[in-house]
């Protein structure tokens, strides 16, 4: 028997080197017909078979993380934009060196946006610090999106206290690479939002949305209708940064004008503190200190 998977492996791997020596060579990729379906990247890009690679984005990420024991984890969104508190503080020295009133503006608020970033770290640094003092199978691992800003600094304080920290990265237009503290094996890079926003479901026992653009609202709403519609349990949604969302979305309006109903609010949590938000999903789950 471990004869026979080895020849299989082995002709496998060749399908790969093979392709990839064609390459070295300097040779065009043409179309084969005589080449491997699964090795044929061109017949893979095809527009009739995206259906394989929805299904190929979805399987990945759940098998490497699977076979590392990340089954439960609390997802952290935010803008890529904010930078780290001493990121900002140099800014703002440059900025009053240059005399330059934009940039100085500019500086100044990014160094208030930075408060965002400390307080995604301490709040990752909360839960790591829990789980690690769990057996692995009742672990929570922080996941985000894998990016710079807010994502970086979730992943970087779950980095600091020594946890695996999952992040799964989108292809974009200006080119996106993944932060420092996402475990390397747990680095995942999509091309479909969709199989994204997926797998961010698939594992999360609370989501906490920090101050964000578009991203972070598509991928907010996405959770929100999910589980006001019962397409998935009910996990803690916390809107961290009161005054952010307050002054962005007035949900009342949509209770006033009838297009949801008022317990629908109680969906959403706000907090500005990393601790409260802590021990708002500990309560939500009731888990020992």
């Amino acid at each position: 028997m471990d004869n026979t998977q080895n020849i299989n492996e082995e002709r496998i791997a060749n399908a790969w080197a093979d392709l990839q020596s064609h390459s070295d060579q300097g040779f065009s990729l043409d179309q084969d017909a005589y080449r491997l379906a699964f090795a044929d990247p061109e017949f893979l890009l095809r527009r009739e078979t995206r259906g394989i690679r929805i299904q190929l984005e979805m399987l990945k990420p759940d098998l490497d993380q699977s076979a590392q024991g990340v089954e439960n984890t609390v997802v952290v969104f935010g803008s890529a934009r904010f930078p780290s508190p001493e990121a900002a503080q140099s800014a703002l020295e440059a900025a009053r060196r240059s005399g330059d009133a934009a940039e100085l503006a500019l500086a100044q608020r990014q160094v208030r946006n930075s408060g965002h970033y400390e307080n995604a770290r301490l709040f990752a640094r909360l839960v790591a610090g829990y789980s690690a003092r769990k057996p692995k199978g009742e672990r929570l691992f922080i996941c985000t999106g894998g990016g710079p800003g807010i994502m970086e600094a979730a992943n970087r304080g779950a980095h600091e206290m020594g946890a695996l920290t999952p992040g799964l990265n989108i292809t974009l237009p200006h080119e996106q690479s993944a932060n420092p503290y996402v475990t390397p094996s747990l680095s995942f890079k999509f091309h479909y939002f969709a199989t994204r926003k997926m797998h961010f479901m698939m594992r999360a026992k609370a989501l906490v949305a920090f101050p964000g653009g578009f991203g972070t609202l598509d991928e907010l709403f996405e959770v929100v209708t999910l589980v006001q519609t019962k397409k998935a349990k009910p996990v803690p949604i916390i809107l961290f940064g009161t005054d952010y969302w307050r002054r962005l979305i007035n949900l009342d309006v949509l209770v006033e004008e009838g297009a949801i109903s008022p317990d629908d609010l109680k969906l959403l949590k706000y907090t500005d503190d990393p601790q409260e938000a802590w021990e708002y999903i500990r309560t939500f789950y009731g888990l020992p200190l």
